[in-house]
C-alpha cells in the first residue's frame, strides 16, 4: 500500500486525497491531483478570487449602469420559475464572508446564508479550492451503483464526529434534506412494518416532497395534495406555560398526548421525529427533560427515535444538538444537510435497512463532497464549541444588539400574542428577535425592507412570527454586529412608519 502525501495549498484545501491507493504504483487519478501543475492552477484562481473578493468591504446600493440589466434578469428568472422571487436576489458570483454582491452591483449583509447552507460565507478560499480540486474527478455525480471514494470519505468524516457520542453507525448520502427525511422514514417503517403512522410536533417543517409536505405542519405546503401520510402531532415544549406553571407541567402536556396517540393506535406508530430545535417552527427550544420524557416513552413502546438536525446541526453549542442536550444513546435515525453541503440518513446497527431500500441515481457531486468533508473537518477543528465558543458569544453578541434596539425603540417591539418569553430567541446560530407584536403582515413586510437596506433576513414561526438569521459563524466577525444592526434599525425605521 502506497499513501499519496498532503499538502497544504494557498487555499487551505487538502492538495490531494489521503486515501490509501493499492498497488505498487500512484493512479493517474492521484497523479493528476497531486500534481505541482494543478495545485498551482488552483492556487491561482484562488488567488484571484480573493483579490475580486477584497473589493467587497461594506453594503451599498445598487450601480446605477447596472439596474436596467438587472431587471431584465429578474423578469428571465420570474418568467422561467412560473413566478417572481420572493426577493430580487441574484448574485454576482463574489461576495466576502458574510457580505454578498448580487448582479446589480448591490452589496448586503447574508445574514440567512441560502436558508443556513454557507456557514463559511462567501467567496470562501478553502470552500473554492476544495470545490475545484473536485472538478478535476472524472465524474460529477456519484450515485449507489458507482461512486467514487470522495463519496465515503465524506462520510467516513461525517461519522467519526457523530459516533462519539451516539449509537449511529452508517451514513446514507442523497441529494437534498427532503430526499434524506424520506429515506429515514423508510427506514423506520421498513424497521417497525406494518406500523404505518408518524408522530412529529406541531409546528414542524421537513420539506417539500409528497410525504414530508403531508408530514410538515402548515396547510398551505399540501394544498392539492392527497393525504396518504398518516400524521399525529405532539405540542412543542411551551416556554409560556414553564414560566408560569413549571417545567413539568409544560412536559406533561407534551408526554400526555402521546400518551393518548400510543392508546389510541396501539403498536401503529413506527417513529417520532424529533426537531431538537425546530427550524421553521420559530427557532424554538425546549429542556433535556422534555425530550428524555417522550424518548423514553417512545422507547417504551418500540417507536423509533428519529432527530432531525438538519437546519440545526453545526450551529448549537456543539456539533450536533442531541450532544448538546446528552441524548445520544436515544437516537436510532438522524438526518443531516445543509452547511454540510452533502445531505445524510444516519442509523444504528438496529435500524441499517434489508438492501433495496435506499438506492439513487445521484448522491451528490464530487465538490459537494469535498467542500463538505471540509465543513465538517474545520468544524471539528475550530474554536466553535461549549459555552465559551465563538458561537455561543455570536448568540451573546446578537441579543445585545436586539436588545439595545429595543430600549432605544420600544415601540417597535410591543407585547407579543402568543406570549414569548424574551424578545431574543433561538440558540447559537440560529437566531430570532419579535418586533411588531410576531404578527405575520408587518414581519414579512420588515424583511422585504431589511433587504432593501442592505441586510438579508427571513421569517419563521407559526403566530407569533419572527425574524430569523442563519449568519455565517464560520467566518463573521464579532465587531461587525453593529454594522449589521445599522441596517436592521433603518429597516425597521421604514417597517414602522408604514
Amino acid at each position: 500500500m502506497t499513501q499519496i502525501a498532503t499538502t497544504k495549498s494557498v487555499s487551505g484545501s487538502i492538495a490531494s486525497t489521503s486515501t490509501p491507493i493499492g498497488g505498487s504504483g500512484a493512479t493517474a487519478g492521484a497523479d493528476l491531483v497531486s500534481n505541482n501543475a494543478v495545485r498551482a492552477g488552483i492556487d491561482a484562481i484562488v488567488r484571484e478570487v480573493q483579490r475580486r473578493s477584497a473589493r467587497v468591504t461594506d453594503v451599498r446600493g445598487p450601480v446605477e449602469g447596472l439596474r436596467e440589466g438587472y431587471e431584465a434578469l429578474m423578469k428571465r428568472a420570474a418568467d422561467t420559475r412560473g413566478r417572481a422571487l420572493l426577493y430580487p436576489y441574484l448574485g454576482s458570483g463574489v461576495g466576502n464572508g458574510a457580505l454578498v454582491e448580487l448582479a446589480d452591483g448591490s452589496v448586503k449583509w447574508d445574514m440567512i446564508c441560502g436558508i443556513g447552507v454557507h456557514f463559511f460565507g462567501h467567496s470562501d478560499p478553502e470552500s473554492i479550492g476544495a470545490a475545484l480540486e473536485g472538478g478535476l474527478s472524472d465524474i460529477m455525480q456519484h450515485g449507489n451503483l458507482q461512486a467514487n471514494f470522495d463519496a465515503y470519505e465524506f462520510a467516513e468524516v461525517l461519522l467519526a464526529e457523530a459516533k462519539k457520542h451516539s449509537r449511529l453507525k452508517y451514513a446514507y448520502l442523497s441529494t437534498s434534506g427532503a430526499m434524506a427525511n424520506e429515506n429515514a422514514i423508510k427506514v423506520c417503517y421498513q424497521k417497525h412494518a406494518p406500523a404505518s403512522r408518524v408522530i412529529a410536533f406541531k409546528d414542524c417543517f421537513m420539506g417539500r416532497s409528497v410525504t414530508m409536505s403531508q408530514i410538515g405542519d402548515a396547510a398551505a405546503n399540501r394544498i392539492g395534495i392527497p393525504l396518504s401520510t398518516l400524521v399525529d402531532y405532539v405540542p412543542f415544549y411551551d416556554e409560556a406555560l414553564a414560566a408560569k406553571d413549571g417545567m413539568a407541567a409544560a412536559i406533561e402536556v407534551g408526554v400526555g398526548r402521546l400518551r393518548e396517540l400510543i392508546e389510541r393506535y396501539p403498536k401503529q406508530h413506527a417513529c417520532f421525529i424529533f426537531e431538537l430545535v425546530q427550524g421553521e417552527g420559530g427557532f424554538n427550544t425546549a429542556p433535556r427533560e422534555f425530550f428524555v420524557a417522550l424518548m423514553d416513552l417512545c422507547k417504551q413502546h418500540s417507536i423509533a427515535v428519529w432527530d432531525d438536525e438538519i437546519q440545526t446541526f453545526g450551529r448549537t453549542e456543539t456539533m450536533f444538538a442531541y450532544e448538546k442536550l446528552d441524548l445520544g444513546d436515544y437516537v436510532d435515525v438522524f438526518c443531516v444537510g445543509k452547511m454540510t453541503q452533502v445531505c445524510a440518513t444516519l442509523f444504528s446497527e438496529e435500524y441499517n435497512p434489508g438492501p433495496g431500500l435506499l438506492s439513487g441515481t445521484f448522491t451528490s457531486t464530487t465538490s459537494a463532497y469535498k467542500v463538505g468533508k471540509r465543513v465538517i473537518e474545520r468544524l471539528r477543528d475550530g474554536a466553535y464549541y461549549g459555552p465559551k465558543g465563538s458561537i455561543a458569544r455570536h448568540f451573546g453578541e446578537f441579543g445585545k444588539q436586539v436588545k439595545a434596539l429595543a430600549a432605544k425603540h420600544p415601540e417597535w417591539f410591543p407585547k407579543v400574542e402568543p406570549a414569548v418569553p424574551d424578545i431574543v430567541g433561538g440558540t447559537g446560530g440560529m437566531m430570532r428577535f419579535t418586533p411588531f407584536g410576531g404578527k405575520k403582515d408587518r414581519i414579512t413586510k420588515l424583511c422585504r425592507h431589511l433587504f432593501d437596506e442592505g441586510v438579508i433576513t427571513f421569517y419563521a414561526g407559526h403566530g407569533p412570527y419572527h425574524v430569523r438569521m442563519l449568519p455565517p459563524l464560520g467566518v463573521f466577525d464579532a465587531k461587525d454586529w453593529p454594522r449589521v444592526f445599522e441596517c436592521v434599525e433603518r429597516g425597521m425605521a421604514k417597517a414602522a412608519a408604514e
